[in-house]
């Protein structure tokens, strides 16, 4: 993806070296499931396990020297975060809506956030509370590693699927599926959950499209999000994780699934393609 030179957000919040501590989940996190699943199958209850390290403190916040690397990465992830700004205020002002602009916090080993504390290890998230991007920045070093989902796309993809977690909350997507909870029961729950994520698949799709309408993608830049959005299915992750799927407890879509809405949401440009809910069989 081209973004050297081009101008970044200003709406990214440096928090780097002043983690508190703590691990909490909040919505839409693509690393939360992971951490969810090793405490799930190790035995462990997650609720009790995370409220245990709710309350730790990490210590003093101490000055923060980035690396080369961090810099360059931060200013890659402001040039994507203001990119979705211009896609979103434009679709947006075609439905006759207001885009209001999210918050990107960088940080480093654990934050707060109104939706709770998060250690870096539950991955980037949004949290609907503030309105707010999450992101440790060594999450890109994970996608590599971890995900095998190498590249700068597979990070701008990251980026704008929690972009999509926000576009759901201004559509009040969120307060709707989150209304349903306690109504149903956790696997029922589960199956609106994995709509929710697979929309913020296509809306990432969505905003993919127009950088290509906007010539800014380069070769590759598409398989390497495709790349992610796969590397990061329930069903990928639990048969790493354990030997065997429990499709009952998928929360975010196999990798089939997100992998198509992505793809559907780069095909379609639109936000009227990416009604999940209304969608039979996924």
């Amino acid at each position: 993806m081209e973004y050297k030179g081009r101008k970044g957000s200003s709406n990214v919040e440096d928090r780097r070296g002043k983690g508190k501590g703590g691990i909490a989940l909040a919505g839409g996190g693509i690393g939360g499931l992971i951490l969810i699943l090793i405490i799930t199958f190790l035995g462990g209850s997650p609720s009790e396990v995370l409220n245990d390290l709710q309350g730790a403190d990490s210590g003093p916040s101490v000055p923060y020297e980035e690396t080369a690397e961090e810099k360059e990465l931060a200013e890659f992830v402001s040039v994507v975060l203001a990119d979705t700004e211009v896609v979103w205020t434009k679709l947006f002002r075609e439905q006759g809506l207001e885009y209001e602009e999210p918050i990107l916090v960088l940080y480093t080993d654990s934050v707060q956030s109104a939706c709770g504390a998060a250690g870096a290890s539950v991955g980037p998230f949004y949290c609907p509370g503030d309105h707010k991007l999450y992101i440790d920045l060594s999450f890109y070093q994970e996608l590599q590693d971890k995900f095998q989902a190498p590249g700068d796309f597979a990070m701008a993809y990251v980026v704008a699927h929690e972009v999509g977690h926000h576009v759901q909350t201004l559509l009040g997507i969120n307060e709707q599926v989150n209304a349903l909870r306690p109504k149903l029961s956790t696997e029922e729950f589960n199956k609106y959950s994995v709509r929710l994520e697979l929309q913020a698949d296509y809306f990432a799709g969505v905003w993919a499209r127009h950088q290509k309408d906007m010539n800014f993608l380069e070769e590759g830049d598409l398989d390497e999000a495709i790349t992610a959005a796969s590397a990061v299915g329930d069903d990928r992750i639990q048969e790493q994780a354990q030997g065997y799927i429990v499709p009952d407890s998928f929360t975010h879509g196999t990798s089939e699934q997100r992998k198509r809405w992505f793809t559907k949401g780069f095909e379609n440009g639109t936000i009227e393609g990416g009604d999940t809910f209304k969608a039979s069989g996924l």
